[in-house]
């Protein structure tokens, strides 16, 4: 059910009960009024009637007798009220003294006292009381309450009938507002299933109603995260179709070679560039992976899922391990130093991106570096180096550090240019900085790796 007819149906089913409720407190309250005020016309009547009949006696006269019927009054108002209405007194012995109804009496109770609902020919009325100081004689006024009835009907009649037939006009003012408030949801609904499913344009918040603007806010927010995700997506695709062509043209060229070979020694040297493509090419397509999945990886290392206090000899001990066949393999020693005191730069962080972080760092120091030279890792409180022996790098190679898929030109060994890519997003992700530069004698290559200036 939609929020506008849910609403329009509370509002239908609220606005007559809470009119009914209302209507029953004002009957309620008229009806007690209209009491109050009759009920003080029979005290008055009931008293004057007593001071009539204490001064007939103060003179010695006889009292009045009333047991003819009132002469007949010439307006119908004025009947039906002398028809509602009864006086009647009785004396000491219980004998009736006065009375002003034909045909009906009130009835006589000995100790009465104040107001009694009574019934007199099967039709309701409400009788006062009200007994001499000196018991010599009791008076009794009543009224029927069909007047009172009749009054209460005609007061609350004419108050409700006109919000009675205004009720309806009211339902229908109610139904036009909703449906106006309801406007800019909408709109709102309108324009985003009109759109096409590339369009990712912000909404914009400044028309909308404020109770509105929440939901604005978190719908652009979605799609600046998707069109976030759907870069990603394009930008591998194209890093991707761009990388892999070059390696899949030369394994399609270097198989040729080993299906045509005539001898062995044609096929050995052949299976051999073969294999090492292969191997590049897994190493392209693995590196790429972790690098589209580094750039979906949250911000902030409090944030990460895997966040604890770093212990530095596991990742060390894993990144040393992935990188020794190929230190062995060009002759190159791998050396780690620990500082004399305190501990190796604390950290919380991710271990196992750590560990890819400092096996790419190590892996591209053994892989450029000269045969029968020594790779260092060293920790120190603040920071840690990885540091090869070699040529020392240009500006122009060291601004250009990190660009993905750029290796320098004249390189032997097979790479992808995405390592040191994947260095930096770890250490962003880390709230670490990664400089590039040269060893303090002039050769070779250092990377520093150290807490950015913004997370000290």
């Amino acid at each position: 059910m939609s929020l506008q007819r849910r609403l329009l149906i509370y509002l239908l089913i609220c606005a007559p009960v809470v009119w009914g409720v209302a209507l029953f407190v004002s009957i309620q309250q008229t009806r007690y009024e209209v009491n109050e005020i009759y009920d003080g016309e029979l005290i008055r009547l009931a008293r004057q009637v007593q001071s009539t009949l204490r001064s007939e006696l103060r003179s010695n006269r006889p009292a009045p007798s009333f047991e003819d019927p009132p002469p007949r009054l010439t307006t119908e108002h004025g009947e039906a009220d002398s028809r509602d209405f009864a006086l009647a007194v009785w004396d000491a012995q219980g004998e009736l003294l006065m009375n002003d109804r034909e045909g009906v009496q009130l009835p006589r109770l000995s100790g009465a006292a104040g107001f009694v609902d009574s019934t007199l020919d099967g039709k309701p009325w409400r009788v006062y009381y009200l007994q001499s100081t000196t018991g010599a004689w009791l008076v009794a006024a009543g009224q029927r309450t069909k007047e009172r009835n009749e009054l209460v009907r005609a007061l609350t009649t004419s108050q409700s009938v006109p919000w009675l037939l205004v009720l309806p006009a009211l339902l229908l003012a109610m139904t036009w507002a909703v449906r106006r408030a309801m406007a800019p949801v909408h709109h709102l609904a309108a324009e985003l299933q009109g759109r096409h499913a590339n369009d990712l344009q912000r909404i914009p918040d400044d028309l909308a109603p404020s109770e509105l603007k929440p939901l604005v806010v978190a719908m652009n927010g979605l799609f600046g995260r998707i069109e976030e995700t759907l870069d990603r997506e394009r930008r591998f695709t194209a890093d991707a179709a761009h990388e892999l062509r070059t390696p899949l043209a030369a394994l399609r060229a270097q198989w040729d070679v080993v299906r045509r070979s005539s001898s062995d020694a044609e096929r050995q040297p052949a299976e051999a560039r073969l294999g090492s493509s292969l191997d590049r090419l897994d190493r392209l397509v693995t590196q790429m992976l972790a690098l589209s999945r580094l750039d979906s990886t949250l911000q902030s290392p409090q944030a990460l899922p895997n966040a604890t206090e770093v212990h530095w000899p596991n990742v060390v001990e894993q990144a040393m391990s992935d990188c020794l066949a190929m230190a062995g393999r060009r002759g190159i020693e791998l050396s780690c130093e620990w500082p004399e005191q305190g501990d190796a730069m604390p950290l919380t962080g991710d271990e196992n991106l750590l560990t890819v972080l400092l096996r790419n760092l190590l892996d591209n120091a053994v892989r450029y570096a000269p045969s029968g030279t020594l790779v260092t890792l060293r920790f120190a409180h603040d920071r840690l180096e990885v540091e090869n022996d070699g040529d020392a790098l240009t500006g122009e190679q060291l601004a250009r550090m990190g660009e993905r898929f750029h290796r320098r030109d004249g390189q032997n060994e097979f790479g992808s240019g995405l390592g040191v890519s994947i260095v930096q997003r770890i250490a962003a992700i880390h709230a670490l900085a990664v400089d590039f530069g040269t060893r303090d004698d002039g050769r070779g290559v250092k990377v520093v790796l150290r807490r950015a200036l913004s997370a000290t």
